[in-house]
């Protein structure tokens, strides 16, 4: 039996398939640890999937095996810079979590004025066509840079 046409099995796909949708599922969450594992999962499922897209066979040496029985090498390469793409995506939404978490204490995306008024409008049927906030370009509670709130870090003389 020739190994160069071996199809994925069923398990594989599968488990491409509950990858992607726990991923998915996780990216709709408001938490950004949760959107941040849901990343890294649909990150692994894009991955197996990429990966099985390749002929399976033996190693892609020239001259240790005929070229009809050799495995291909570009899907292995794809996913290894998808690997890095996906680890690099990783720390910037670890530190951006953390970040979140230190100045509020939660790391909970909040909704902001836009998103009030899109769910307001959307209740009522209406679409909106402009900023209906009513301020001005210099009062605009948008653009406003507040202090951010500071968790105080307990020290060992602070009782």
């Amino acid at each position: 039996m020739s190994r160069g046409a071996a199809a994925p099995t069923m398990v594989l796909v599968l488990a491409v398939g509950v990858l992607v949708a726990a991923g998915v599922t996780l990216l709709l969450e408001r938490s950004l640890t949760r959107i941040l594992l849901g990343i890294i999962m649909l990150g692994n499922g894009v991955n197996l999937l990429i990966l099985l897209g390749g002929r399976s066979g033996a190693a892609p040496i020239v001259d240790s095996t005929s070229k009809g029985e050799m495995s291909d090498a570009l899907p292995q390469a794809m996913v290894l810079t998808a690997v890095v793409i996906t680890f690099g995506l990783t720390a910037f939404l670890l530190a951006v979590a953390y970040r979140s978490w230190f100045t509020s204490g939660d790391d909970e995306v909040q909704d902001d004025l836009e998103d009030r008024q899109i769910v307001r409008l959307a209740e009522s049927n209406e679409v909106s066509t402009a900023d209906h906030g009513g301020e001005g370009p210099d009062d605009d509670p948008e653009q406003v840079d507040p202090e951010p709130a500071r968790r105080r870090l307990r020290r060992d003389g602070d009782a």
